[in-house]
């Protein structure tokens, strides 16, 4: 009963989530509970309540999260029961625990993350590497399905469906998912739990948790066979059977072992104290280190000089001094401490302006959401990426909050634009500014140039979206690497000019 609860709570969890990345026509919406219910994001947004019941919860019942909760344990174990329905004959059987590489990968973990290297940690959390992976690996084959679905219906005159752009966000975000999938997938056909109970800092924490819950897994001696059935149906690996014994820190609470025991000999019962079991010295100082460590990983800020961007000097070709990070994210270094690149924003963007960065924003913020505006460029009114950010590396915004935080300033070259160079009319880039921060002035032979005022500007990049010149533009947002509060704007009514031609 209890295994087959856990799977029906497992498989919810699982696919609503996985939909939430996957979903381009905005079904599930922004105000998705379950990314904001994972591990590590409630631990960067300081979100005590949801840490609070996952404590009290591991200390009840154990790793439920690894089992219920976090979708790359629920991944794991899919795959493993593929690989099992391809061969019945596989087996697992007990393997000592790997303590000493378990607590490394911690340790270094959380020491790269107090150095600012947050990007070890972003390849770490399961919950960011699984949406990762369904963001950069599968999305495109969904996006393909569906358009193979549009064309279909279409035939028949039905329009339920509509084409979308099969697009690769970033070759080296696309290359880290896929590889994720393979090894990820690789252990969990052959060994089941392993990747989960070896590699995860958020397994070995709730592990050590879990040692102490009050429900466990126990073997009653009275009625076992020594079969040893459960350990070979065992997925953590957890189980020594020939001992009668569990390793509480690697169980992930999945019950396949009451299930499969015949003599009803294993049990998840209130756990029961060893006798004449002293409490050793070494269990006393592993506690007092996690506490000090966990205590550290979120109370010490991290703390770096950043210099505000003054003047760019207009030159014929250029490149950005700073990445545009997203509107509500603060600055480039609050982003560094609280974002884990788990992509949800990046999926979830209507402009498809968020993509994956590279070394943008230094080796330790690869894959973190940078704006660029190849395809695309940020709705005045937009808010959808501070409304799904879980980690509170993209704090939450209202509309009117948006029209003034600036998150890059605009700069025109005069050396690149049609007017000044081929002598024609444009006028686009004024256009699309939706603050006036670009405006037309009289030029030469009644032609009319742009005019920047980059203090009303907001960085929405409208103005080099729509930019004809290639391959450099004639204007373009420099990015702000603290945010600001840009001056407001007064509406003014714009003089028509009169075209004898388009300009490009």
């Amino acid at each position: 009963m209890l295994r087959k609860l856990r799977i029906v709570v497992s498989l919810v969890f699982f696919v609503l989530l996985t939909f939430c990345f996957l979903d381009f026509a905005g079904i599930s919406g922004t105000e998705s509970f379950l990314p904001r219910i994972q591990i590590v994001p409630a631990v960067l947004s300081l979100s005590a309540g949801i840490l609070i019941v996952w404590i009290i919860l591991t200390l009840l019942l154990g790793r439920v999260y690894c089992s219920s909760v976090c979708p790359m344990g629920i991944f794991q174990d899919v795959i493993a029961w593929l690989s099992r329905r391809q061969n019945k004959r596989r087996k697992y059987g007990y393997r000592p625990a790997r303590t000493i590489l378990r607590w490394s990968v911690v340790g270094i973990v959380i020491l790269a993350f107090l150095v600012g290297f947050t990007f070890l940690l972003s390849l770490t959390d399961p919950y960011s590497a699984y949406g990762r992976m369904i963001t950069n690996v599968f999305k495109p084959l969904y996006v393909a399905g569906n358009n193979g679905l549009a064309w279909v219906f279409t035939k028949f005159g039905n329009y339920t469906f509509y084409y979308i752009n099969v697009t690769i966000l970033s070759l080296f975000a696309f290359i880290v998912g896929l590889v994720t999938f393979g090894v990820v997938g690789i252990l969990s056909w052959r060994y089941g739990r392993m990747y989960c109970n070896t590699f995860c800092p958020v397994g070995t924490l709730l592990g050590f948790l879990s040692r102490y819950s009050l429900f466990k897994v126990h073997i009653d001696t009275s009625k076992c066979n020594g079969c040893g059935l459960c350990a070979l149906k065992c997925k953590g690996s957890c189980i020594d059977s020939k001992e009668h014994s569990v390793d509480y820190s690697r169980c992930v609470a999945c019950f396949d072992c009451l299930e499969n025991c015949r003599q009803q000999a294993v049990s998840f019962t209130v756990g029961k104290k060893k006798a004449g079991r002293p409490q050793s010295v070494t269990d006393e100082s592993k506690r007092r280190f996690l506490a000090t460590t966990v205590a550290t990983a979120l109370v010490i800020p991290q703390v770096k000089a950043r210099e505000h961007l003054e003047n760019l000097q207009p030159a014929q070709a250029y490149k950005r001094e700073y990445p545009l990070s997203p509107p509500g994210a603060v600055s480039v270094e609050h982003l560094l401490k609280h974002c884990t690149a788990c992509h949800l924003c990046v999926t979830k963007c209507p402009s498809h302006v968020l993509k994956p960065a590279f070394k943008e924003y230094g080796w330790g913020g690869m894959m973190q959401p940078m704006m660029y505006f190849e395809d695309g460029f940020c709705n005045f009114d937009c808010t959808v990426c501070s409304e799904v950010c879980p980690n509170g590396a993209i704090l939450p915004l209202t509309v009117e909050q948006k029209h003034v935080t600036q998150v890059g300033r605009v700069i025109f070259l005069i050396q690149n634009c049609i007017v000044n160079t081929d002598k024609t009319s444009c006028g686009a880039c004024s256009e699309h500014c939706p603050t006036q921060a670009v405006t037309m002035v009289p030029f030469e032979d009644g032609l009319t140039i742009p005019h920047v005022n980059p203090d009303i500007c907001v960085g929405c990049g409208g103005c080099e979206y729509v930019c004809p010149v290639r391959p450099f533009r004639a204007i373009h947002v420099e990015g702000n690497p603290v945010h600001l509060e840009a001056k407001p704007f007064k509406e003014s009514e714009q003089k028509e000019v009169e075209l004898d031609d388009f300009g490009f």
